[in-house]
């Protein structure tokens, strides 16, 4: 979406005709209604902007559920943008800290300045891309106490307000098709000019949660968050917003709720030990905050092997920040012998995993040669005490 399109967007007739238009992914239903569309006078570049537009919205549902359906979006946007469930507890980090003033530099289409505004504070948006921008203007309008701004992160003044929030663009600029930059001097702002301003004023900053641990400070508090499993950001927080004694956080968001593991450092691992009646899978958010040892103390388990993220116990535990199995069998890492016992045990369907084993889970499927039992079984692929090795496992919900 050029300019251009996003201002015939945003007249009252272009707004009125995309609330109307309901999001379509059949292609005889999309030439259907650009046909229709079109048919009624309509411009096609405005009808092509319509559907984008009805399509993000249907898709943006996942991240900012009903509040989707008066928003905009671009598509570099909304994969990039923070959960609505997540940047509620950006906003409560600042509200807590009594932060009542925030800049969000680098807003892309305001999903976060949106959970700051929703908590009463008083936002300043910016960012240095014009569409984005607006795009952010349009979404943040309920919202009095929020403006955009469009300019460059870098050079904004932080010392006009009480906090704040930056989302460093880490991919190349455009709407679409977008690259990921890995090098942190390359994104905008840069990683330093971001550390530097968060050491005169309170800063939280989002990150990919795969970023180098080697480059977090060591006077941030560093959390990774995971969303129905998936880990999706490392935020930093700096200053009144970083929790006292708190270097290492855990922050799981799933059908159970809210859960968090928090350390004062990386957590020393547990010793390794037999394979017990149990397995557990800890969250990814656990794995990259290395609190798995401080998770399988509270668990009274112990490693598999050194290095690899499986915990095990001789008692069920029931925890958000892991995923537990019950070990049924454990055999040498041989397909053959695995696709007999399989056969035998009349399983039809296998779900696999694997850490420490250089093997393609979809290629070892077809080697198994599952011939549709009734059975469904975990086969987890690891190694025990170095060795490689396969976990018979079913999964307990």
């Amino acid at each position: 979406m050029d300019a251009t399109e996003l201002a015939q967007l945003l007249t009252p007739d272009g707004m009125a005709l995309l609330d109307r238009t309901p999001a379509v992914s059949d292609d005889g239903e999309i030439v259907r209604v650009v046909s229709r569309l079109r048919a009624e006078g309509h411009d096609p570049r405005l009808v092509a902007a319509v559907l984008t537009q009805a399509k993000l919205r249907q898709k943006a549902r996942g991240k900012f559920g009903d509040f989707a359906s008066r928003m905009l979006f671009t598509e570099a946007g909304l994969e990039q943008a923070t959960r609505l469930s997540v940047a509620a507890r950006h906003a409560g980090r600042f509200a807590a800290a009594g932060l009542h003033r925030v800049a969000d530099l680098g807003c892309g289409i305001g999903g976060d300045a949106l959970a700051m505004a929703a908590l009463d504070l008083d936002v300043t948006a910016v960012d240095q891309d014009e569409v984005t921008a607006a795009v952010a203007t349009h979404n943040l309008a309920p919202w009095p106490d929020a403006r955009v701004l469009l300019g460059d992160a870098a050079t904004f003044d932080v010392s006009s307000v009480d906090g704040v929030w930056m989302d460093p663009a880490r991919r190349t600029a455009g709407h679409t098709n977008t690259r990921r930059l890995a090098d942190p001097d390359d994104w905008s702002p840069s990683l330093d000019t971001v550390f530097a301003a968060a050491t005169t004023t309170p800063t939280g900053v989002k990150l990919g949660p795969g970023i180098d641990r080697d480059l977090i400070p060591d006077t941030a508090e560093a959390q990774w968050t995971s969303v129905d499993r998936e880990v999706v950001e490392l935020a930093l927080w700096f200053g009144p917003l970083a929790r006292p004694g708190i270097r290492r956080a855990a922050t799981v968001i799933g059908t159970h709720g809210i859960a968090e593991l928090t350390g004062a450092e990386d957590a020393e691992d547990v010793e390794v030990g037999p394979v017990g009646e149990y397995l557990h899978e800890p969250d990814g958010a656990v794995i990259r905050a290395r609190l798995i040892g401080d998770l399988a103390r509270s668990m009274d388990g112990r490693m598999l092997s050194e290095g690899i993220a499986y915990v095990t116990s001789d008692s069920p535990v029931t925890t958000p920040f892991a995923q537990t199995f019950r070990v049924l069998d454990t055999m040498p890492l041989d397909v053959k012998q695995l696709a007999a016992r399989l056969a035998a045990d009349g399983v039809g369907t296998v779900e696999i995993k694997k850490r420490g084993v250089d093997v393609d889970p979809a290629q070892f499927r077809k080697r198994l040669r599952l011939r549709g039992g009734s059975r469904r079984m975990t086969l987890v692929l690891t190694r025990v005490a170095g060795r490689h090795t396969a976990l018979l496992c079913e999964r307990l919900s």
